[in-house]
């Protein structure tokens, strides 16, 4: 084999999966000529190959370097000195076998070493088939499709990582667009924080918004914990329990409990109702019952004896319409109608009070949420069931401050469902779904202290990488920023897509965590190419650099148009900004401002 043109030189150092291949001393040119295609000899990120027998061994180059020669000079053979190639190994093939990563004998020094081509690689990365999905074109060929497999890409969880504008999200809509065209029975869920998404799926996806008039989005208050719940309405952390949580537990309770005969998904038996069960309840009776007995006068000054039998009222008002009852006026001189003396909820009332007016928070108090007739199951069928085989989640008009609670309640809702229907043939491990985090770094972080959230998101999210594969539901998170993503996930992702990346610290970060050891490849990532990637880990066969498919149209992620909008001269008029300040201050997407608010009364009885 020594006369192959594949051949390049013998191995003269084995150091565990480091291999190191001095290159022949009658090889003058770096470059080769394979079946009309040209190779180099020592590219990074290369393959190479070592054939023992029946058994070829495959791995990466990842260094060259050059040492002094002998020091004499021939004008046919000239001095190049020692030439030296390091090259990790990667994987095995046995005969006609497939590819396998891993090493079961490794060679030694003599063996020979030989460029790895084309017609190689194909065998390695295999033909297309139902179980794989192209993500993009090898980098050192454009005529070798790279693939990823489907099973361990989802149910072993991946992440793509890059910085702004290295094609983070086409990448994402890529591996979207493949799954779905290659696969009539996905089921993908995608929470799109920025309403990129949409103009890449067009007719290809159900997409959820806040206030949208087609298909609005919803958050029901009631699929909360009561921990959630407190924490939204009034502000209470998590393990306290003073006198007014205590009460309002109770009521909480004792509201889901008259619901729970009357569901649309089915009666359940009331004695195994807790406060944290997702069931429909009347937050605004809530409300009202509390605002009743807070600013209520009476004809009994004894507080066991304040009670509706005693009241002095004179409208009931309209919880629905958030107008208060109205009573008679206390008198201060110690006579009839008596002041109420049950003010322990008092300040729990005007909070809850100030956050069902907040128009931000439409979302998760509609009018029809807490309806007993739009019940979970609906909201199931919605995000996972529709006609649609990717559902976007378009949280774009949603709080920062709620974005934490909210990606929580998504996830945590939809990992019940799989969770409890785990053997149920329309879903669970019968019909996996994969759901999918942009800007992951915003809600996922490794520590909340500094980032004004509460850990909501990221408990849920690891729960999904750590036990999501028993129960048929995938994840991948998508970020710029993978320094700041919990370790916990980043421990249980499967696959890496890494583009190009330039702070060293998100650098070490992927390093750290890749699989496969493949430090070599990792650190080419700043120098990669804007739609570039290294891609490692279970769903690819071996580490590769890929070029990623630009899709059209892609996600609207792109940068603007700096040159050509600042080429031309605009004169603004007086209206100009009036809807965009209107848009801030109903916290409105400009497209939504003809859509109309739901009713509010500004009527509110205070002392």
């Amino acid at each position: 084999m020594l006369h192959e043109i594949s051949y390049i030189g013998k191995i003269v150092e084995v150091n565990s999966a480091i291999v190191e291949i001095e290159i022949d001393s009658e090889i003058t040119s770096f470059t080769r000529i394979i079946d009309g295609r040209l190779y180099k000899i020592g590219q990074l990120g290369t393959f190479v190959k070592f054939p023992m027998g029946n058994l070829t061994l495959y791995g990466v180059v990842s260094a060259v370097s050059n040492r002094p020669g002998s020091g004499t000079t021939n004008l046919l053979m000239p001095d190049l000195g020692r030439r030296y190639l390091q090259v990790q190994l990667i994987g095995e093939r046995l005969g006609d076998l497939p590819f396998e990563r891993g090493v079961g004998i490794f060679p030694t020094i003599q063996d020979e070493a030989h460029l790895v081509t084309e017609a190689d690689l194909k065998y390695i990365y295999g033909e297309d088939h139902a179980g794989l999905i192209e993500i993009g074109r090898h980098a050192a060929s454009e005529n070798l499709s790279v693939y990823l497999d489907l099973h361990h890409l989802v149910a072993r969880h991946s992440a793509i990582f890059g910085s702004t504008g290295s094609g983070k999200s086409n990448t994402a809509a890529t591996i979207i667009k493949q799954i779905m065209q290659k696969n009539p029975g996905a089921r993908i869920v995608l929470i799109d924080l920025h309403g990129e998404y949409a103009s890449a799926f067009e007719n290809q996806a159900r997409i959820f918004r806040i206030q949208d008039q087609q298909q609005p989005l919803s958050l029901p208050y009631w699929i909360m914990t009561f921990d959630e719940l407190a924490f939204f309405l009034v502000g209470r952390t998590p393990g306290q329990e003073k006198p007014e949580d205590k009460r309002l537990r109770e009521a909480i309770l004792l509201l889901k409990q008259a619901n729970s005969i009357r569901l649309k998904a089915g009666s359940v038996n009331p004695d195994f109702i807790t406060a944290d069960a997702p069931i429909p309840f009347d937050i605004r009776k809530m409300w009202h019952d509390f605002n009743r007995e807070v600013h209520g006068t009476y004809s009994q000054a004894q507080k066991e004896a304040q009670n509706r039998m005693s009241e002095e009222l004179i409208d009931e008002g309209d919880p629905y319409q958030l107008i208060p009852a109205r009573f008679k006026p206390y008198t201060p001189n110690n006579g009839a109608p008596f002041k109420s003396k049950n003010d322990l909820m008092a300040n729990y009332e005007q909070k809850i009070y100030s956050r069902l007016r907040d128009s931000r928070f439409n979302f998760l108090f509609n009018p029809n949420s807490n309806n007993t007739e739009n019940d979970l199951d609906q909201l199931l069928r919605d995000w996972i069931e529709n006609d649609q085989r990717l559902t976007i989640l378009d949280l774009s008009g949603i709080p920062f401050e709620l974005i934490d609670i909210s990606v929580g309640l998504l996830t945590r809702i939809v990992f019940d469902s799989m969770y409890w229907g785990q053997k149920e043939p329309y879903t669970g491990r019968n019909r996996p779904i994969l759901m999918v985090f942009e800007e992951a770094h915003s809600y996922l972080p490794k520590n909340e202290a500094n980032h004004h959230l509460f850990g909501y998101a990221r408990k849920a999210v690891e729960r999904i990488f750590k036990e999501g594969r028993k129960f048929g539901i995938g994840a991948m998170v998508v970020s710029q920023r993978p320094s700041e993503i919990s370790e916990t996930i980043l421990a249980q992702v499967g696959t890496f897509i890494a583009m190009r990346l330039t702070n060293s610290v998100d650098k070490n970060t992927v390093k750290a965590a890749a699989p496969d050891n493949m430090t070599s490849l990792i650190d080419q990532i700043s120098a990669l190419r804007i739609g570039e990637a290294i891609v490692v880990g279970e769903a690819i066969k071996i580490p590769s650099r890929v070029k990623i498919e630009q899709i059209t149209p892609g996600p609207n992620s792109h940068d603007p148009e700096v040159v050509r909008c600042w080429q031309q001269i605009f004169t603004p008029d007086e209206t100009h900004y009036q809807k965009i300040v209107t848009a801030l201050r109903e916290q409105k997407n400009i497209d939504d401002l003809n859509s109309p608010s739901p009713r509010r009364h500004e009527g509110h009885q205070f002392d």
